[in-house]
Parts: C-alpha cells; structure tokens; sequence
C-alpha cells in the first residue's frame, strides 16, 4: 500500500509505517501525478483535494489531519466511493491558548469584559467552557447549536456589541448560514468601536479588505491569524493589525500529532484493523513562581514573537511574501500546550482555580 502525506504531518511516517510506504511531499505542493498511484492520501489545510488532484488515481482513502474540511470536495470523494476522515478538536485546546495569549499580551484587563464569540464548535465550544471558567463573561452566535448546548446563545447583532469578538467558524458558501464575509461591511460597522476582533478561525469569514478600510475610523484592536488568501496576504493589513500570524493557532505539537493520530485511528477503522493503544508520558516543565495567570500563560507562549517574526519575514521582501508565509508555517517551532507545565508557588486558591482550568499543573 502507497501512502503520500504533507510533510508537516508530525509523526506520520510513525504512525503510518505499519500499513505501507510513506511518501512525503510539501503539501501546497501536491499535485496529480504525486497521488496517482496512491492508495491513501493525507493532508493538512492547505492541500485543495478535488478531481483535479484525485481524478484517474487510486486513491480509496483520504485523511485530513484538521479540524476545518474547506479544502476537501467531500461530494467527489463520496460520489468516487473514497473514504474520508478529518480531525475535529484536535487542536482546540492549542487555539484556545493561541487566544488568551493574544488577549493577555494585546488588552491586559479583558477578564473584565464581554468576550463574544461566533462559532461554538470544537474550538469555539472549548474556548467558552474555558473563559467561563475563569469567570469571564461571554456572549455566543451559533445557529446550529441550543441554548441547552450553549447557556450564553444570543442573536448575531448582540454578539456585535461585545468588547471581545473571537471568531470560530467554518468556512462555508452554501446552506442556511454561509459564514464567507459573514463579517463584511455591515456587520463590520455594527462591531463595537474600539473593540478587539480576533479571527483563527477561517480568513474569508472577515472581509479583508472591509476591514482595513474601516480600522483607522472604528480605531479596533485586531488580532488575525487567518487571512484571505493564503499566502497571498494583504501586507497592508499585516502592517495595520495588533497581533498578525501565519495561521498557526492551532500549531501546538500536542494539536498537530493529536490530528495525525486520529487520522490513524479512523484508517485502521476503515481498514478493519485494531486501533493501536497509545499514551505518551508527559514530562513536567517548572515554572517556578509565576505570580499571575498573564505571567503564567506569556512564559509559556508569547503570540508577540510569532508576531515579531511574520513581519520581519513578510514586509522585508514583499515579492516573496507567499513563499515567506509558508515557510513560517513549514519551520514552526514546537510549541508545546499548557499540560506540559507545572507551576509551584501559587498561594491564592482563586489563581490555582485559574491555573488548572486552563491544564496547568499545580504544585
């Protein structure tokens, strides 16, 4: 059996050997005549999988290990008897931290506001049992989920008016709720003026090119890790946000080998083979003394120096910035979750609360 993967799929040839040869290529780069003789195809976000790379392979089985599933024609591969599996959640804990990362480092007194949020999903579900832990207050848009799901639900013009906006969706173009420019000039305008809006979740939920237009009148705070299209950003937009990334939220190596792995469990499924057991002791990393929840999560992960290298790499050579884009993604520093840490020297019950809502372990 011939496996092709995206390189940047952690541990994949591990994972994966067992079952046949593991081929690897950049994944932007993948095209028909790498998969044509494939039996298995696995992917992450930036691979388009349609009849242009599938038609005249063979190809029975496809796996994308992430949560959003845009880039797969999921019509084609049903209607060509293909099997598919995606990752959902993989990485939400990962995109959660991306989050108050970006909130402690761009507004420092946001546990005191209304942080809204648009999509209650994997990642977005997470992210609202997190804040509500830590006693924050939230508003949620999500037509498909009930308040019995989702106690704090509103309408999509009061999720507006919150401080904080973070958005979680898909991208979708069709159905009864399209998200693509759910956030266009309209809606953008009824966005509270001086607000923070944060997007990691899909570029094309917000109008770009709206946004930059309107920023220097609404006078928001904006953090973007998700961009219209990538990697063909708008620099311009790059030099105008608070916090800009190259779609990396999720890039934890916890979330990255999560998705590999449940990719893995779904193939063995498809295959009728027992899904192998597989637990991975965890090492403690001290943190010794940290005094507050912001000094606890910034030691950790600090959204600033994937800041601070995006622009260097972007805006130093504009002609090149699609490649630059890639590259920051492709060479990623391992970043491991909050899980992986211990704190000592927390005295306040309240903080230790914090602490361990947030995975932190507590000595």
């Amino acid at each position: 059996m011939k496996i092709v993967a995206d390189e940047n799929m952690p541990l994949v040839r591990e994972f994966f050997a067992p079952y046949g040869e593991v081929v690897t290529y950049p994944g932007r780069e993948l095209h028909a005549a790498q998969v044509k003789d494939a039996d298995v195809l696995l992917v992450r976000s930036v691979t388009r999988v349609n009849s242009a790379l599938l038609e005249g392979s063979s190809v029975r089985f496809v796996g994308s290990a992430t949560i959003g599933i845009d880039h797969i024609d999921q019509h084609y591969l049903a209607n060509r008897n293909i099997a598919f599996a995606s990752a959902p959640g993989c990485n939400a804990d990962a995109v959660v931290q991306y989050v108050l990362s970006a909130l402690f480092r761009v507004r420092p007194d946001w546990l005191r506001q209304t942080v809204g949020i648009i999509g209650c999903g994997n990642v977005g579900g997470r992210l609202y049992r997190t804040l509500k832990a830590l006693g924050v207050p939230c508003r949620c848009y999500d037509p498909f989920l009930s308040v019995e799901q989702i106690p704090d639900l509103c309408s999509f013009d009061e999720v507006l008016d919150a401080s904080i906006l973070c958005l979680h969706t898909p991208l979708t173009t069709a159905g009864p709720h399209p998200t693509y420019h759910l956030l266009d000039e309209q809606a953008l305008r009824r966005f509270s003026p001086g607000g923070l809006l944060l997007n990691a979740g899909r570029g094309a939920v917000v109008d770009n090119t709206a946004l930059l237009r309107l920023m220097p009148e609404q006078v928001w705070q904006v953090v973007l890790d998700v961009w219209e299209n990538e990697p063909e950003i708008s620099l311009p937009l790059l030099e105008q946000v608070n916090i800009g990334t190259p779609h990396i939220a999720g890039y934890s190596w916890d979330g990255k080998v999560n998705g590999t792995r449940m990719v893995r469990d779904a193939f063995c499924r498809w295959l009728g083979r027992p899904v192998p057991e597989q637990q991975e002791p965890k090492e403690m990393i001290e943190l010794i003394k940290r005094a507050s929840l912001a000094k606890a999560v910034l030691a950790v992960y600090d959204v600033a120096e994937d800041d601070r290298k995006m622009r260097e790499t972007l805006l130093a050579d504009v002609g090149a910035s699609a490649v630059a884009f890639d590259q920051l993604r492709k060479d990623y520093p391992q970043r491991l979750e909050f899980s992986h840490y211990r704190v000592r020297g927390v005295g306040d019950k309240m903080l230790a609360n914090q602490l361990s809502a947030l995975k932190f372990k507590i000595a």
